[in-house]
């Protein structure tokens, strides 16, 4: 199903303004929607604010919404920082699905910008600071004050997420059985964000100005929020690992509680294993046709740089020996259709999309064109290194003593690797390796 506008008319009469201008879709938010416009008052005040909503066809759970703004003003009410939220209601709305309107704050973001621009260098040196009083602020929330909010195990929800949008990967297997076997004690449940990370926080030059995107808020441990913090997807390629601009020391520091570094490497493993679920899950809307999109299809091919960062976390020897895979011969040309071959023809759509569509469009047109020349760059990089690839994969495997992907993932649920671990590790480190270098060759050279 296709995207649909809200209605300008309806939304204006949801939130009592004469009238609302500028209703623009964001980019990001491949789960929900984003909505930016000016809400215009009778004596001709303006007003800049949000609409978050489901997109349509693709509901969240009942209630959610409802909570989520619960949630912000709870918030609100002790002096954390989030915007405030005007009105919110479930399906049907105003808006036709479930979501809420909220101020419009200043400040940045994109993550890319926040962590390299110079006119931020201050606010990176509090943010680790800011983060981790916002989470203690958060955690100390009574859980009552947002009625109706999830409580499940992490480990089981993913167990019971992952058959209903794919097959468990080799990885995934490895990451499930290690997390399963060195679990930490459990903490009093409180409220979660669920997705606290960078792209997810506004950030003027003092800092954290802002707390945006409570869609994954649940009841649960305190300590999630801050492996989400640190999973490396965060880290938007910079080293430091608390979402590229601090250290977990700093953090743990800033929050308290006496979180160790031990506990918080299980619920990073956790984090990184839940965002490949995730990724897979993104990818299967689209096939699925819930929402056809191309970024969503991109997204479930970032599954294996997921997957690599899990291996860098319980296996980083391994890794470390595959970050430059194999060069498999490139194919050469196709006798029967001559050329362009099709990674050729791969390639000039590429170079169309960066070089003429993306200079020419602005906004979400010009980032889902960017979206969509990476897609055609893999596919061009698939069509010259997988055949090669698959050979020498067949060959791993059948020295492994196992048949297919879907064998070996098997045999590490079954325990059957669990004396030949180094062996284990270098064989997902091989596969992975080889998928990142058709998926982002980039990401291997990341720290």
């Amino acid at each position: 199903m296709r995207m649909a506008s809200p209605s300008a008319e309806r939304l204006a009469e949801a939130i009592g303004a004469a009238s609302v201008r500028d209703l623009e879709r964001l980019t990001g938010g491949a789960s929900r929607e984003t909505w930016r416009f000016d809400a215009v008052g009778a004596d001709g005040s303006v007003r800049p604010l949000i609409l978050r909503r489901d997109p349509p066809g693709r509901p969240s759970a009942p209630g959610m919404m409802t909570c989520e703004a619960a949630a912000a003003r709870a918030c609100s009410a002790e002096g954390l920082p989030v915007p405030e939220v005007l009105v919110d209601a479930e399906s049907p709305s105003p808006w036709e699905t479930a979501g809420y309107v909220m101020q419009r704050v200043p400040g940045e973001t994109l993550a890319r910008r926040i962590l390299r621009d110079e006119q931020y260098d201050a606010a990176r040196g509090r943010l680790a600071e800011q983060c981790g009083a916002f989470l203690r602020g958060l955690h100390a929330i009574p859980v009552a004050a947002v009625p109706g909010l999830p409580a499940r195990d992490p480990l089981q929800q993913m167990r019971e997420t992952l058959p209903l949008v794919g097959t468990a990967t080799p990885t995934m297997e490895l990451a499930f059985r290690w997390l399963e076997a060195n679990r930490p004690a459990a903490r009093e449940a409180v409220i979660v964000h669920g997705d606290f990370r960078l792209g997810n926080l506004i950030v003027d030059a003092d800092g954290l100005a802002a707390v945006l995107d409570w869609e994954l808020l649940h009841v649960g441990d305190p300590v999630e929020d801050l492996g989400w913090l640190c999973t490396k997807a965060w880290r938007f390629g910079e080293a430091l690992p608390v979402g590229g601009f601090a250290t977990r020391e700093e953090l743990l520091a800033a929050y308290g509680g006496g979180v160790t570094l031990e506990e918080l490497h299980w619920w990073e493993v956790l984090s990184s294993l839940k965002w490949s679920i995730g990724c897979m899950g993104q990818g299967a809307a689209h096939l699925g046709g819930f929402v056809r999109s191309v970024e969503l299809a991109a997204v479930g091919r970032r599954v294996c740089e997921q997957e690599w960062d899990v291996l860098l976390l319980l296996c980083p020897d391994a890794t470390e020996r595959h970050r430059v895979p194999p060069a498999p011969q490139p194919a050469g040309g196709d006798d029967l259709h001559g050329r362009p071959t099709q990674a050729e023809l791969a390639e000039a759509v590429e170079e169309f999309l960066r070089d003429e569509v993306m200079p020419g469009t602005s906004g979400r047109l010009s980032f889902m064109a960017r979206v969509a020349a990476n897609v055609v760059a893999m596919i061009g990089r698939e069509a010259t290194l997988g055949p090669a690839q698959a050979e020498r994969r067949a060959g791993e495997l059948r020295v492994a003593g196992v048949g297919s992907e879907a064998e070996l993932a098997a045999a590490i649920a079954a325990g059957s690797f669990d004396d030949r671990l180094d062996e284990l590790h270098e064989l997902l480190a091989s596969g992975v390796s080889a998928k990142l270098a058709v998926a982002n060759p980039k990401y291997l050279a990341n720290p």
